[in-house]
């Protein structure tokens, strides 16, 4: 469903440099969904990711019989908004489930990685002669005989966004190290005062000693042995995801509190806690969700997005013009009590170097 405009201004300001081809919508709260908006927002301009999707829609020649799901929901939204005749204006998306919006994200991801993998076995093999996919992280496994397994389907969601974490365990008494990889859709970073998201990485990467009662049980040794740990990214994702870690609970408090710590993030980043001997990655951000508010449970979600060098402010159906100097304000606090409350909560870089 299409709304009322509210964009004509946005027109008026970029003029002749309107892009070609592109539409900016706003959508509709339905009284409590900006979590939801501000993500989809930061997708829609997640170009792969939408471009995949909007190709999924029109190849599936199935899709208007199929019974709704959120793959469908997210293809007819996309399809809505680019296919549109106005360049600006607001749409009502169909509702979601009310949650966070980082929350929401992963949810979302892992909805249409499963929607896509059931039908790919679907498309492979008959339902009476096909098991429904073991759940494992991000990927179906098929029990198969002997212990042999298949390769997890591989999607474009997983193309897009899928990256690759060693966990490195090093035995201090015989130096053997255990190596254990994981796959992630995103990063969730804890977050100190002044810092940065550089600094946060490298944080994410430090060694950790594991002795007391966190010893490690070294295969080798046959028994618990103190060690050195570390988690390295293996392969980074062409769409990088960095979720700050601003919720805390709070023991004393018996409740979650939000951290408006100021965290630095750079238009251009570079991944240095990569394995040993990978070339560094270089990224570009494109798409920043803010939580505006004091707490979790009473707040805003906006998103600041980049589309064709120009930065755009969502905030539910307004759509505007945003100086890219504006993002400094949603850093964060550099003192705990400060008038400032929108801050910057999910990350989204594109890679613009792969390592060789």
């Amino acid at each position: 469903m299409v709304m009322g405009s509210s964009g004509s201004k946005l027109e008026k300001a970029l003029g002749d440099q309107f892009p070609e081809g592109e539409r900016y919508f706003g959508l509709e709260n339905f009284g409590n969904t900006c979590y939801c908006n501000s993500v989809l927002q930061a997708l829609y301009f997640c170009i792969p990711f939408r471009e995949q999707l909007l190709e999924y829609y029109s190849n599936s020649k199935n899709l208007t019989d199929a019974e709704e799901n959120l793959l469908t929901c997210l293809a007819d939204l996309f399809t809505q908004i680019s296919s549109q005749k106005k360049k600006t204006g607001v749409i009502a998306p169909k509702r979601f489930v009310q949650r966070d919006a980082h929350e929401f994200l992963n949810f979302l991801l892992n909805e249409l990685v499963d929607t896509l993998e059931k039908e790919a076995n679907a498309a492979k093999s008959s339902p009476e002669t096909s098991p429904l996919p073991e759940k494992i992280a991000n990927g179906p496994r098929h029990p198969l005989p002997n212990g042999v397994q298949k390769e997890p389907i591989v999607t474009w969601v997983h193309k897009s966004f899928q990256g690759i974490l060693t966990n490195e365990t090093r035995c201090l008494r015989c130096e053997t190290v255990t190596a254990r990889d994981e796959t992630f859709f995103d990063l969730s970073l804890d977050i100190d005062q002044n810092s940065s998201i550089t600094s946060c990485l490298k944080n994410f990467s430090s060694t950790e000693t594991l002795n007391a009662e966190d010893k490690f049980f070294c295969d080798k040794c046959c028994s618990l042995q103190e060690a050195q740990k570390r988690m390295k990214i293996k392969k980074p994702p062409h769409i990088l995801v960095i979720h700050l870690k601003r919720f805390k609970y709070i023991e004393q408090l018996g409740r979650y509190k939000k951290l408006s710590y100021r965290v630095v993030f750079p238009m251009e980043l570079k991944l240095t806690n990569t394995v040993d001997g990978a070339d560094d990655s270089e990224y570009s951000l494109f798409a920043v969700v803010v939580h505006v508010g004091t707490g979790p449970n009473h707040g805003h979600y906006v998103s600041a997005v980049k589309s064709h060098s120009h930065w755009l402010f969502f905030d539910d159906e307004n759509v505007d013009m945003m100086d890219e100097s504006t993002l400094q304000s949603f850093f964060g606090s550099a003192q705990e009590f400060s008038g400032n409350a929108d801050h910057g909560y999910i990350l989204f870089y594109e890679c613009v170097r792969l390592r060789s």
